[in-house]
């Protein structure tokens, strides 16, 4: 199928405006669009009410190591790049010895055996060998600090910080697109200003982008975004609020003075942006919600701490710190077979059936899986959601993670979701507003030359989907299904993706 000619769509991102016209993919390029005569040695494809647009790119992904086995829930719904690499964790540098970054980072990457890269480039080596999709990574900075200090915390010497600077300086001068922060996981949490303000810095040098999980999204996101702004506008970086929201009923009311800082920053100059997830729920591991100097050591000391004096502080701490109800809160993963029953249910209703308040609970279940849960969290408001996927200033990303358990739903379907349930069922943003966020939006904002849009000479990479039908019936309770409407996706003009629905995937 060397040539692909896309009849009769309504070609989206190739211009001002969508307009019908044709497609025709050649040797992994668009090689020409508009009024295209019949071609006799071109496999056609009648796309008659069917939207031919760019593929879909994952401004936010954790499938930073799942990609690399060629898993396909990215592709079924149409996402053809991912930038990895996000909220503090990438897969390198990462060489022999690196038990301590494989620690800090597996829960998050779902990582299994002795996993790592030493350099950007080997790891965009493995994805472009063995990646369903295209990947673009950020150096993650949790990773960097544990690879040069390991689980410490705090502020580290000149020379390590120094060995940090060197080694983001070359993984970026090796391919990767940027760096990224985690503070709200240690031992990236203890990074002082100084430190980030450093790495800002090689990152603003380079020309690429800079991706923070900011400090804290409930009481404290207001401080926390004045930090990252202040470091942009210090260092010159381009800045990127990973998931922008406001954690929790109570914290609510701040989202739309944060979202009023991004704006005056941005008329001051400063290039910044944000993204978001299209769900009221988010997913994270449960060690988050401890008091971060709790994890100081890695995770035998902390399983240490929690069994020992130490224990009833850290319980009134994570008690007083959780901005959301503890019905909320559900378990998505626990990796022993003792609790894997408990996935998909509160913790509230967890812990009354255990007889504990549910700080305990979370104690318990951190000990008893030696750290290794997960949890869905349900954080913000459909109102707060609309002013976030509307706002000019937003990328919409999946952040999906991949979980032993049950996985939050916009692992398997945050796109179809976007375009179907926001764009045409609850009419929120135009359906060509909302392609722009998840095509040339992420394109232009990672410089992913020739993706993005529909343009002669750039990546075969299209999706063809029905603009009446697409969408994710991937839930909270079932979260494992394909999304509806996606007909066709090419990658480098092959197809990947064919027959219709999310469930035709063929050979990448």
């Amino acid at each position: 199928m060397n040539r692909v000619l896309l009849r009769g769509g309504v070609l989206y991102g190739s211009g001002p405006a969508p307009a019908p016209g044709d497609l025709l993919l050649q040797d992994g390029r668009i090689a020409a669009m508009g009024n295209i005569p019949p071609l006799s040695d071109a496999f056609e494809i009648d796309c008659t009410n069917l939207a031919v647009v760019p593929g879909f790119i994952d401004a936010h992904s954790h499938s930073d190591l799942e990609t690399l086995h060629g898993c396909r829930e990215k592709i079924a719904q149409g996402v053809t790049t991912e930038v990895t690499g996000n909220c503090g964790f990438s897969a390198f540098p990462c060489g022999e010895g690196g038990a301590a970054v494989r620690e800090f980072a597996s829960g998050i990457l779902h990582g299994r055996g002795d996993w790592g890269w030493e350099t950007a480039g080997e790891y965009l080596l493995a994805a472009q060998q063995g990646s369903a999709t295209n990947v673009v990574s950020l150096v993650g900075h949790g990773t960097l600090r544990s690879w040069v200090a390991g689980p410490r915390q705090g502020a580290l010497p000149e020379a390590e910080l120094d060995r940090m600077c060197g080694l983001l300086a070359d993984a970026l001068a090796g391919g990767a697109a940027g760096f990224s922060t985690g503070l709200e996981y240690a031992p990236g949490s203890s990074a002082p200003p100084a430190e980030l303000e450093r790495l800002c810095g090689v990152t603003a040098r380079a020309g690429k982008v800079y991706a923070t999980h900011v400090r804290n999204y409930a009481g404290r996101l207001l401080e926390s975004l004045d930090e990252q702004l202040g470091l942009a506008r210090r260092t010159g970086c381009r800045l990127q609020i990973s998931h922008l929201q406001a954690v929790g009923g109570k914290t609510w009311h701040l989202q739309a003075r944060a979202v009023e800082r991004i704006e005056a920053a941005r008329d001051e100059g400063v290039d910044v942006m944000f993204d978001c997830y299209p769900y009221v729920a988010g997913s994270t591991v449960l060690t988050q919600w401890l008091p971060q100097r709790a994890l100081e050591g890695g995770l035998e000391a902390l399983l240490d701490r929690i069994a020992g004096p130490e224990r009833a502080a850290i319980v009134a701490e994570v008690a007083a710190g959780v901005p959301q109800e503890w019905s909320d809160l559900y378990v998505a993963s626990a990796a022993s077979g003792a609790n894997r029953g408990l996935a998909g249910r509160h913790l509230a209703a967890i812990a009354a059936e255990r007889g504990v308040e549910p700080a305990w609970l979370v104690l318990d279940l951190l000990a008893e899986e030696r750290g290794a849960v997960h949890i869905l969290e349900f954080n913000q408001s459909e109102d707060n959601l609309r002013a976030l996927l509307t706002h000019p200033l937003a990328l919409v990303v999946s952040d999906g993670l991949y979980v032993d358990g049950r996985p939050h739903p916009r692992l398997y379907g945050a796109f179809p979701h976007l375009l179907g349930e926001f764009s045409r069922r609850r009419g929120w943003l135009p359906l060509e507003d909302a392609l722009h966020k998840i095509t040339g939006g992420p394109a232009g904002r990672f410089g992913l030359s020739g993706r993005g849009t529909l343009a002669p000479g750039g990546e075969a990479d299209v999706v063809v989907f029905d603009p009446q039908n697409v969408g994710s019936p991937a839930t909270y309770e079932e979260p494992a299904q394909p999304p509806a409407g996606i007909r066709w996706v090419f990658r480098g003009g092959r197809p990947v993706v064919a027959g219709g629905g999310g469930n035709g995937a063929v050979g990448a």
